[in-house]
């Protein structure tokens, strides 16, 4: 009950966009609410502040993107994307991504982009969100150091790993799809990194696995 309420307001409170030839019914728009209001249940009413749209494509979409190095070269890349989310702007969805999510697979587009929206809360998404009042920001930076690195180098080593390796891009990346595994499947995360489950249950304070 508490979880629809909060989607309700949502709702209200976002503008769904659509573009390309999107079809978007009432239910794309809930299903966003529901899965993005998951993530915040236990937090601040206010913690997807500073930005009010939600654009929606009907499949992965083209983004172009221009990078300048350290030389002052600019590079430019065409990426096909299923979500982003823009520092300070919108987020932007595929319908396609919403209707597959919440299959319970780990794999949920949703859940990534809402979290990207949070660690940007203090700045440029980096996988170092604003912690409560009584987390520890140094076990924090610990923990997550540590899983980052055990994951890249076991995906450099070639292994098939039960976490996406896309989580050893960067990482913003890391936290985006560890809360994924957190929500989805939150037994392979605490098999595989029971420290980052501590601080993802900390930080959502919610407990997936039910325990205790």
């Amino acid at each position: 009950m508490r979880l629809r309420e909060s989607a309700s307001l949502f709702i209200h409170d976002k503008a769904f966009s659509a573009a390309g030839d999107a079809d978007v019914d009432d239910a794309i728009p809930l299903l966003i609410a529901l899965q993005a209001c998951l993530l915040t249940l236990n937090l601040d009413e206010d913690s997807y502040r500073g930005w009010s749209e939600i654009i929606l494509y009907p499949d992965a979409f083209l983004h172009q993107r221009e990078e300048m190095d350290e030389a002052g070269v600019v590079h430019r890349s065409r990426d096909i994307l299923a979500g982003e989310a823009w520092h300070g702007g919108p987020l932007v969805l595929s319908v396609a991504s919403v209707e597959a999510s919440g299959e319970a697979d780990g794999v949920n587009v949703v859940l990534h982009e809402f979290a990207h929206k949070l660690d940007m809360l203090n700045g440029d998404a980096n996988g170092y969100p604003p912690l409560h009042r009584g987390m520890d920001t140094t076990a924090w930076a610990r923990d997550f150091s540590t899983a980052y690195a055990d994951l890249s180098a076991r995906v450099d080593a070639g292994e098939d790993t039960a976490i996406d390796p896309y989580a050893t891009t960067d990482p913003a990346e890391f936290f985006a799809v560890l809360t994924e595994v957190f929500f989805e499947t939150p037994q392979v995360i605490n098999q595989e990194y029971p420290a980052i489950y501590r601080q993802l249950q900390l930080f959502y304070r919610q407990n997936p696995l039910g325990k205790g």
